[in-house]
């Protein structure tokens, strides 16, 4: 009884855990990680602790990537301290209050609103802009990425 239930507490996290990889409000990798794990206390799976320990690694290692590519395509184009601010904010608010679109317009608005309130000018802001979403995107690809091998290996031991 006890290991379906792990099954099943396993999969609403692997599910949860792709669809955090999108949200940025859910760290999608570390969830999947922990589906996996829950499967792994279970009867139907049995990895190796060196299996185990790289699929943490790589689910911590993702999640801190994460944080970092945003603020580094922004800089990469040109933005400031003040457009990695906005495109956060924006983010955020296009989050909760224009979704799904709010996702991807948020941090374009978000960035080129900051750095034009700092004064710079409008293609130096748009160009922060498209940092900061480029940023985002490649974000997203590689929490996809990581977050697909684990759920990968979690239905692979499981059928």
């Amino acid at each position: 009884m006890i290991d379906y239930l792990l099954l099943v507490f396993g999969i609403i996290l692997i599910i949860i855990g792709l669809v955090g990889c999108i949200l940025p409000v859910l760290p999608g990798p570390p969830i999947s990680f922990i589906g996996l794990l829950l499967l792994q206390f279970s009867r139907f799976a049995d990895y190796s602790l060196n299996f185990m320990l790289l699929m943490g690694f790589i689910a911590l290692l993702v999640s801190v990537i994460d944080y970092i590519v945003p603020i580094w395509g922004t800089k990469k184009m040109g933005g400031s301290k003040a457009g990695i601010w906005g495109a956060t904010i924006g983010m955020i608010f296009g989050i909760f209050f224009f979704p799904p679109v709010g996702l991807i317009l948020g941090p374009i608005i978000g960035a080129i609103g900051a750095e034009m309130i700092k004064g710079e000018e409008f293609n130096k802001s748009f160009r922060a802009g498209m940092g900061s979403l480029f940023g985002f995107m490649m974000g997203i690809g590689i929490k996809l990425i990581a977050s697909f091998i684990i759920t990968y290996y979690f239905f692979k031991e499981l059928f």
